[in-house]
């Protein structure tokens, strides 16, 4: 089996559609089906059931699927131990971050590590606090970066940097308050917000209980599942958000939005670089991490 076959059924069986594996493949959806169809043939077997316009495994592309997975890892795993023999700066870096962090924090640092380490394969994955953390336990990434309060006992967490979580609303004539809002006048506005599972939401849930106030209670008038769509939101509508300080730089400067200082509620947070409890970090994974730290440190020491 050639090993691009092998990569479309991989695609379809992760997304259980053929029309996702052909775009994330970069190939027409009849490309996907013919080599499916080959697969199929060469083995004598059928490796998926469409039904309903539903795809599902059936037990031998279950079977395929299981040797197919290990099939690749071993091969990512000779490679690695193929670059280390005359390359400890080679091999695959599979990260994985939370939304903000991979939106706003990330991304900024990463060309500089690749001219640094060139020989070092990089991929990044998007997703919340909560998928950043089971990507890990899954082995589907070596390093995560992950906002939010409640930690895994089975990661270990290592700060970054910090953050602080500011509430805007779109800008207006009058200009944002010159003074505190009390925070029970605030809290009558709508609010657009983070979805469950985001280290965002988690921040704001732990501030607004030492408030005695539940979530319950707030006004919302709709969760989204990234910040950029927050903000939209917000200019588009008379509704504030709780929004990273890091993301709003540039809208606020260009009169797009406004902060909205809150009497006693501090949204402070940390940035964690996160792996798995009692695993060494892999080459890669070790010096991204130490690239990573002394970019932000640099960067908080000329804030000074």
């Amino acid at each position: 089996m050639s090993d691009f076959r092998l990569r479309v059924f991989q695609a379809v069986a992760r997304h259980l559609s053929f029309t996702k594996a052909a775009q994330e493949l970069f190939i027409t959806q009849p490309a996907v089906t013919k080599h499916v169809s080959e697969l199929e043939r060469s083995y004598g077997q059928r490796m998926f059931e469409r039904r309903a316009g539903r795809v599902g495994l059936t037990q031998a592309g279950q079977l395929l699927l299981t040797y197919a997975n290990q099939v690749t890892e071993l091969h990512h795993h000779l490679a690695e131990q193929l670059h280390g023999l005359h390359d400890a700066a080679a091999g695959r870096l599979r990260l994985g971050a939370s939304t903000t962090l991979a939106q706003y924090v990330i991304p900024p640092i990463l060309p500089g590590f690749q001219a640094a380490y060139p020989r070092v394969e990089l991929t990044l994955l998007n997703g919340n606090t909560e998928h950043i953390a089971d990507a890990l336990l899954r082995g589907q990434i070596e390093l995560g970066f992950v906002e939010g309060q409640v930690k895994n006992r089975d990661l270990h967490y290592e700060l970054l940097l910090h953050d602080e979580l500011l509430a805007v609303r779109r800008a207006s004539s009058s200009g944002p308050p010159t003074r505190p809002l009390p925070l029970a006048e605030v809290l009558k506005q709508p609010w657009v917000l983070r979805e469950r599972g985001s280290g965002t939401l988690e921040v704001l849930e732990f501030a607004l209980r030492e408030h005695k106030v539940k979530l319950a209670q707030l006004p919302v008038a709709l969760y989204l599942d990234n910040t950029e769509a927050i903000k939209s939101y917000i200019e588009a509508s008379d509704a504030l958000g709780f929004v990273s300080k890091r993301a709003i730089e540039k809208d606020v400067a260009a009169g797009r939005l406004e902060i909205v200082p809150v009497q006693d509620l501090h949204l402070s947070r940390r940035f964690d670089a996160v792996w798995v409890q009692g695993q060494p970090l892999p080459s890669p994974a070790q010096r991204f991490l130490t690239y990573a730290q002394q970019h932000f440190a640099s960067q908080a020491y000329n804030q000074k």
